[in-house]
Formats: C-alpha cells, structure tokens, sequence
C-alpha cells in the first residue's frame, strides 16, 4: 500500500525557508518521478516541481531559483528545501508519485503559510 506522509510546513515570514519532507512507503521508491504540488485557497492544485528517476527536474515558473526539489533514495524520502519564500507561496504543499497510468498517490498535505 503507497504511503506518502509529508512533513515540515509551517509559519514563517516573507524572505524566510523551510524544508518539506514526504516519507515515502509501499513502493520501490527509487523508480519513479516524484513531484510537490501546492493547493492555496479557492485556487486549484498546482505543480510546484518534479523529479524524475533519471535525476532531472522541472520547476513551475513562480518557483524557479528559489525552490529545489531532491531525494534521498536510501531514506525513501523526497525533499522541497523553499527559500526566499513569499506570501503568494501560502498553499497546502502535497508530496504525489503515479506509479501506474491510472494510480496517482497523494499524501495527506502540509500548510505553510508565508506572512508579510
């Protein structure tokens, strides 16, 4: 059974970082693209970045250059490290991974929320 159980949100102001870690279970870990996404209120989900099993990543445009996306396969673990954070990055953050064409997993969310 897929696990994904993020941690690491929280309050912090504008300019400030945080780390948000996705414990990840059920699956061989290593294998697959692995992805953040954020939901901010009355908006809908939104990719923030991917990273791929080949070790390449993308970056949604509002996030690029200060968000970096990485993983630890012997811990099972994926990493969101977010610096230069801004209040517009205020969202639930969910750590997701499709392990089949009709399977996508997301785990229950962390809030961050950035103050001005």
């Amino acid at each position: 059974q897929v696990q994904l159980v993020e941690s690491g949100g929280g309050l912090v102001q504008a300019g400030g970082s945080l780390r948000l870690s996705c414990a990840a279970s059920g699956f061989i870990f290593s294998l697959y693209t692995m992805g953040w996404y954020r939901q901010a209120p009355g908006k809908e989900r939104e990719l923030v970045a991917r990273l791929f099993n080949s070790g390449s990543t993308n970056y949604a445009g509002s996030v690029k250059g200060r968000f970096t996306i990485s993983r630890d396969n012997a811990k099972n673990t994926l990493y969101l490290q977010m610096n230069s954070l801004k209040p517009e990055d205020t969202a639930v953050y969910y750590c997701n991974v499709r392990t089949s064409v009709n399977e996508a997993h997301w785990g229950q969310g962390t809030q961050v929320t950035v103050s001005s």
